[in-house]
């Protein structure tokens, strides 16, 4: 049967905007191509928003403001939401799952907190549910996480998943300026939300590594699993010592499988972290975004590109909706939840770390000796120390080995309380290099 023959799959698009518009434009523009690729006419049934009347440039007889009703009609095959937000998008996707309807998503918080919820939703109806925009825009990295690496046993996964703190951090690192005056100008070009506490504060990091955490690790994790540190406390102080030392600053989402006495469990985590500047991530600029997955067979992979804006985002979209549709055409269905391995989700305490500490000390004999014993006491090792005095005083700053964060945390608190330690200046994670 040719495509043109075939009967049509049938779209209900939620939301219009940055990149519901530019779905609606691939859509069009490419209609014919999909359709070879589908096997059928991929067509749109309607598209659900707010204020019809700000979107003129699409056809009317398409808008409704009534998604509940549109993702349950009767002529609908397939919802691609792209709404964001839980509620009231989880409420309307139970229900187009339940009606039988496969669903394409782009939405890392819900899914970060309703996966699981989403996917038995699924299974019961015999549908597909489809999320690879949800992480990373246009770079193909979910997929191959689900479906490539299936019959590897993946490690570890580390990368840079937000745009807007990337830009920061790099214009940071480039330009020498403070936290606040990087920020007011990734706003100022579009780069940064009017309201970055998502972004900024680590959040929909923590949302994207609790997705990668899940598929690599086949177990639920879910954002309140992940910890979470944004970037706000970076200092151009911390920048310029970095620097010193041959490093640069990144916020990292990192997923660890991890062995120990009690078996296997999973680490996952987003915070600042200094990285060698020879590490594939450092030379990740502005707000694209990098991943490296790590296999037991495959070794190292490295994804790179485009983590978000309205075409990157709109064409990872559309790759889901062509294998949605495919399923739909020849009787198939796409990839279940993986949650088998059900492994437990250590806490950052017991997570294992290095730390890039700063102090500011008292210039005088015996300082240094006293602070070692102290990261002795707490059985810390010492990598590297450098000191600079400065008149009466002193800057110090140690870098460790790995050990639990529980047991570097307590270092620093017990150094902090020292007579000769005027002020922890940072305390900065490191990675990407051997322990």
């Amino acid at each position: 049967m040719t495509s043109e023959a075939a009967k049509p799959i049938r779209v209900a698009l939620l939301g219009c905007g940055t990149v519901g518009a530019q779905i609606v434009r691939l859509l069009t523009e490419q209609a014919h191509e999909l359709a070879a690729r589908v096997g059928a006419p991929v067509e749109l049934a309607g598209i659900a928003v707010r204020r019809p009347n700000k979107h003129r440039d699409v056809p009317a007889e398409l808008l409704t403001t009534d998604a509940a009703a549109l993702v349950t009609a009767p002529d609908v095959d397939v919802v691609v939401e792209v709404i964001g937000g839980i509620e009231p998008t989880r409420t309307w996707l139970l229900d187009a799952l339940r009606s039988g309807k496969s669903v394409v998503t782009a939405n890392k918080a819900l899914l970060a907190e309703h996966a699981g919820e989403l996917f038995s939703a699924a299974d019961a109806a015999g549908v597909d549910l489809y999320f690879e925009a949800a992480v990373a825009g246009a770079i193909p990295l979910l997929r191959p996480l689900r479906e490539s690496l299936a019959g590897d046993r993946i490690t570890r996964v580390m990368g840079i998943v937000n745009g807007t703190t990337n830009f920061i951090l790099s214009a940071m690192d480039e330009t020498g300026a403070g936290y606040a005056e990087t920020l007011e100008e990734a706003a100022r070009l579009g780069y940064a939300e009017a309201d970055p506490t998502a972004d900024v504060d680590g959040y929909d990091a923590a949302s994207k590594a609790a997705i990668l955490a899940s598929l690599a690790f086949h177990t639920r994790v879910t954002a309140g699993d992940v910890y979470r540190e944004g970037i706000s406390a970076v200092t151009p102080s911390d920048v310029a010592a970095a620097r010193v030392l041959g490093r640069t600053i990144k916020l990292l989402a990192i997923c660890e499988r991890v062995g120990g006495d009690g078996g296997e469990s999973v680490a996952v985590r987003v915070h600042p972290a200094m990285i060698p500047r020879n590490h594939p991530l450092a030379g990740v600029g502005g707000a694209f975004n990098a991943v490296f997955v790590e296999a037991e067979a495959a070794g190292q992979l490295m994804f790179y590109g485009q983590g978000a804006g309205g075409a990157p985002t709109a064409s990872a979209v559309l790759g889901d909706l062509v294998a949605v549709a495919r399923n739909l055409v020849v009787g198939g269905r796409g990839p279940r939840e993986s949650a088998y391995a059900d492994l437990a989700v250590r806490p950052i305490a017991q997570a294992s770390t290095r730390y890039h500490i700063s102090l500011d000390v008292a210039d005088r004999a015996g300082v240094l000796a006293a602070v070692a014993a102290v990261f002795a006491q707490h059985e810390v090792s010492i990598a590297a120390v450098r000191q600079e005095g400065r008149a009466a005083d002193a800057s110090l700053v140690v870098v460790t080995h790995s050990a639990p964060d529980a047991a570097l945390r307590s270092t620093v608190d017990k150094i902090a309380g020292l007579p000769f330690v005027h002020e922890v200046v940072s305390v900065m994670r490191v990675e990407g290099e051997d322990s």
